[in-house]
């Protein structure tokens, strides 16, 4: 079952996302709390959003996303932050439930694109996306602005 995550699913979300850092090897960067999430996700006016993965009355999963804008196609798009099964629960149908759940909110809204990043050591994930019929942009290389580099250029 899929449904749209409520604040008390913060504590398990916070957990989805520390077991997925882990797992991607870098859970010394989690700096996210649960106020963190609690006020973007159920705040007074939310920018990211979640789903979650039932499975007997328990979340094994779940997405994270926000809404993002192709200037090209004029319109907005789902960026795709975070998707992570537990392992257990993996090859029941919950990340494809939770990736069918984003396609059909785009198509229903008129958005035009989901997205997300892969690490490419992950094949495990990237044959599943490649399954479901998602391609890489391989073309395109991420920036990033964090830390002391952030700092630096906002303060002119």
């Amino acid at each position: 079952m899929i449904r749209a995550a409520v604040p008390g699913d913060v504590p398990t979300i916070l957990r989805l996302i520390r077991e997925l850092a882990d797992y991607e090897k870098a859970l010394h960067e989690v700096r996210a709390t649960e106020e963190d999430l609690r006020a973007s996700l159920f705040g007074p006016e939310p920018r990211v959003f979640a789903h979650v993965a039932e499975q007997d009355g328990e979340v094994v999963g779940f997405a994270l996303w926000f809404l993002t804008f192709s200037t090209w196609m004029g319109t907005h798009g789902i960026y795709l932050e975070d998707l992570y099964v537990r392992p257990e629960a993996r090859g029941g149908g919950h990340g494809r439930a939770l990736l069918t759940e984003l396609a059909r909110i785009a198509v229903e809204r008129g958005y035009r694109r989901v997205e997300w990043s892969v690490l490419d050591w992950n094949e495990p994930a990237i044959g599943f996306y490649k399954a479901l019929g998602a391609t890489p942009q391989d073309e395109w290389t991420v920036y990033r602005l964090t830390g002391q580099a952030l700092r630096d250029l906002g303060r002119g």
